[in-house]
């Protein structure tokens, strides 16, 4: 085969993606949250952005004209303009990397207000120095406030050493101790092989046992067992309740599990009587010691749509605007710097600042929009949801909307991420609204699983202890209801609700335990 070179013409299409739509993209995927510590960012890189909240003065001074999102018009404050060339200057210095990381920005959720870090006392609360002079003095001061000082919460791990530093003595035996405390978990729990601590330690294996035999009798009782028996054991031993038969049912958790009540009477060697009390004494103790410190503050969710019943009986859909940052491009602060740019680069920078700036402003309005378009959307599907309970939940795909509102399927998967929905039955995330179909009878229309999920719970829940349903019985009701369901499919839905098996229940309420 002869080469020979040519020219030809082809036509094809193709999707760029341009640091602009990559940052679109982002945007649209992140929670409220994100979003808006991503916006922060944003305002302390763009000098040509602003943000547009009542700032804490209370000071409403009319803005610079500007363009922006959601911009109130009482809430822009005034700029005080730098001199052009000294402001320049200053930018230019770091302007190139900046940009070049603006795409790459690290969204970490780091608040001010997070557990472990502390918040700063409110200097108008303490007047100055005079209510650290009273305090020291003992004399109380008029302005004295109390809620300036806040009391640190007690953690598991300062309890524990605490304890440690009362009953330890030895400079080694802290060591390991402390080396014990940080392998604990939050519930109290002590992973790590001793013989790997050990060998990083440089010490015997029996002296660690002996620290650790130490460390289990401390407060609360239960903590630094290897596992759950031997955590149930430390607290029966506190009690002083720790005998053979309570040792034999320890050893045999797994039949108190199945409730296989007649295996463990008689490897206990005790009657009905005793193993009931035994049973309930091992009941009331807590399986994780440790999570009564320090415990995580919740953080609620906060709600990006709201969905209420309109008097017209439809459904009014509206974004949560209290959530949305709103920021602003000075257009203004723009004209005044760019006027005594230097040279080429100052140009460009600036150029790049407002370009920047005002895509920014762009992607949170189409992000707000295409949130309240997805979430009407969804609405009116699970109309009867909303009207009659999660019985009426529908089947519903990400295809489903997305050919309803005329987007691609990746672009209401990334909508529907840490998104979350206020209706008049919860707080539900937009993803729960999507669930797979399960076949109806005679041909009528196809039941959510979620749905049929809840009817298994209710069934379940209602069942006579005297004739508990199997899942055989459960499919056969189901199948009367119209829903064509299979046994293992029930059984599936049955075990992620944490519902135990027919003979499992039957032993349960048989004993009521």
């Amino acid at each position: 085969m002869a080469l020979s070179t040519k020219l030809e013409m082809r036509q094809s299409q193709s999707l760029v993606m341009t640091p602009q739509l990559m940052q679109a993209i982002k945007l649209l995927q992140l929670s409220n949250l994100d979003l808006l510590a991503y916006v922060e960012t944003e305002l302390e890189r763009n000098p040509l952005l602003e943000s547009t909240e009542v700032p804490a003065n209370g000071d409403n001074t009319p803005a610079n004209q500007t363009d922006g999102y959601e911009a109130p018009e009482e809430t822009q404050s005034s700029r005080e303009e730098p001199n052009a060339g000294d402001w320049m200057e200053s930018q230019l210095e770091t302007g190139s990397e900046a940009i070049a990381a603006r795409l790459d920005t690290d969204l970490g959720n780091v608040f001010p207000d997070e557990p472990g870090v502390p918040a700063s006392p409110d200097p108008a609360a303490l007047k100055g120095g005079d209510s650290y002079k009273n305090l020291s003095s003992g004399t109380a001061s008029e302005d004295y406030n109390l809620e300036a000082f806040v009391s640190e919460e007690e953690t598991l791990l300062q309890t524990l050493e605490d304890q440690m530093n009362l009953s330890l003595k030895d400079p080694v035996d802290r060591l390991i101790a402390g080396h014990l405390i940080n392998s604990l978990d939050e519930n109290g729990y002590l992973h790590g092989d001793l013989a790997e601590a050990s060998e990083t330690l440089g010490v015997s294996l029996e002296r660690i046992e002996t620290v650790l035999a130490v460390l289990q009798t401390f407060e609360p009782a239960g903590v630094f067992a290897r596992n759950l028996s031997e955590c149930l054991k430390l607290q029966l031993i506190e009690k002083n309740r720790f005998d053979p038969a309570m040792k034999a049912l320890l050893d045999n958790l797994e039949l108190l599990a199945k409730r296989d009540l007649t295996t463990l009477r008689r490897i206990c060697r005790v009657d009905d009587e005793d193993l009931r009390e035994m049973i309930g004494e091992v009941r009331a103790l807590d399986p994780k010691p440790g999570s009564i410190y320090g415990a995580a503050h919740l953080q609620p969710l906060v709600a990006d749509v709201f969905v209420r019943k309109a008097n017209d009986g439809t459904w009014s859909v509206e974004l949560n605007s209290e959530t949305l940052p709103k920021v602003l491009v000075n257009q203004t602060y723009y004209a005044t710097i760019s006027k005594n740019a230097k040279n080429e680069t100052e140009k460009e920078y600036l150029t790049d600042c407002l370009q920047t700036a005002n895509w920014l402003v762009k992607s949170l309005d189409q992000r707000a929009k295409t949130i309240l378009k997805v979430s009407a959307e969804i609405v009116r599907q699970q109309d009867a949801f909303l009207t009659y309970g999660i019985e009426y939940l529908r089947p519903m795909n990400l295809k489903t909307i997305a050919e309803a509102v005329g987007m691609h399927e990746s672009t209401i998967s990334r909508v529907t991420s840490n998104k979350y929905m206020a209706t008049p039955r919860g707080v539900f995330e937009l993803k729960y609204f999507f669930s797979s179909a399960i076949s109806a009878t005679e041909g009528e229309d196809a039941h959510s699983a979620e749905s049929v999920r809840y009817r298994i719970k209710q069934m379940i829940d209602a069942e006579d202890p005297k004739a508990v349903l199997s899942d055989d019985t459960i499919v056969k009701v189901l199948k009367q209801d119209g829903i064509d369901i299979a046994r293992r499919t029930v059984a599936k839905y049955r075990e992620a609700m944490k519902i135990g098996s027919s003979v499992q229940r039957r032993r349960e309420k048989k004993t009521r335990l």
